[in-house]
């Protein structure tokens, strides 16, 4: 997870939240990788299968709703729209220096699935003993889910 808050999560909640994950993953076990789909071409979408590692630890419908919420917001993030040609082409004007003072629509897509891995790992994962990794971590190949030793998350 990155340093910066979104919307909706104090600086001091996260913090918090992830030096406790950096403690708990200084002893975890093993990590299973959601790989990229690309059935449908080259854009960020991944795998819903339901990994074999996850049986027992996870509810299916979770995992894939989870999932399913990413590969949502990722399809968000390339879909062409008016605002994001536009921004683009200003981009190119002014030698890309508006890009220094302002976020892409990429990078708030990005933002707001940190912020969904954020809520996905409190609500559903930690508490399972699993933790979702963010995809930008792995260049957008996998997404990482830890298996965390459960005598650590407290």
């Amino acid at each position: 997870m990155t340093s910066s808050s979104g919307g909706g999560m104090g600086d001091g909640g996260q913090d918090t939240w992830q030096l406790r994950l950096t403690a708990v993953t200084l002893t975890t076990g093993e990590k299973v990788f959601i790989q990229r789909d690309y059935t449908e071409g080259t854009g960020v979408k991944f795998e819903t299968r339901f990994p074999q590692e996850l049986e027992g630890k996870i509810d299916r419908q979770v995992f894939e709703d989870a999932i399913n919420e990413i590969n949502s917001v990722f399809a968000e993030a390339e879909h062409l729209s008016c605002s994001s040609c536009l921004s683009g082409c200003l981009a190119c004007l002014t030698g890309y220096f508006t890009l220094c003072c302002m976020e892409t629509h990429y990078e708030k897509c990005l933002k707001k699935v940190s912020r969904l891995i954020y809520r996905r790992n409190e609500r559903d994962f930690i508490p399972k003993g699993l933790m979702l990794g963010e995809p930008v971590e792995r260049a957008l190949r996998v997404i990482e889910i830890t298996i965390l030793n459960t005598s650590t998350v407290t």
